[in-house]
């Protein structure tokens, strides 16, 4: 188990997400995994040529895109609730290990998703 892994349980290893998490993905082959993860990375990407469009955040655009992501998470990882959603966006600015990884697509990004999706669920 990664140092990743640990933290993970650790932080949400009792709730319902953690649980369906680990049902719903238990029988993912590694094509499967990187099928599933290439596709969250085509979304990151879109709100990147969105943003990099001129688009703002509470654009019509950029509110698919939130919707887009969420369809993905809850189809592929767990349900993704409007509150759980909100962790995220708020999470993608302040864990820099995703704020990095988000921002590979363009710098701003990971600021970007997090206010499109603070507008998405208010």
């Amino acid at each position: 188990m990664s140092n990743y892994d640990i933290e993970v349980k650790q932080r949400w290893g009792e709730t319902d997400a953690y649980k369906e998490h680990a049902e719903k993905t238990a029988g993912y082959t590694k094509d499967k995994w990187q099928q599933v993860n290439d596709g969250l990375n085509a979304v990151l990407a879109k709100f990147a040529k969105c943003m990099n469009n001129g688009h703002t955040a509470d654009s019509p655009e950029a509110q698919i895109l939130v919707k887009e992501l969420q369809t993905h998470i809850t189809e592929n990882y767990y349900t993704c609730t409007n509150e759980i959603l909100a962790g995220l966006g708020q999470m993608y600015v302040s864990d820099e290990r995703f704020k990095t990884n988000i921002d590979k697509h363009a710098s701003g990004t990971a600021d970007f998703i997090s206010q499109a999706i603070k507008t998405y669920c208010n």
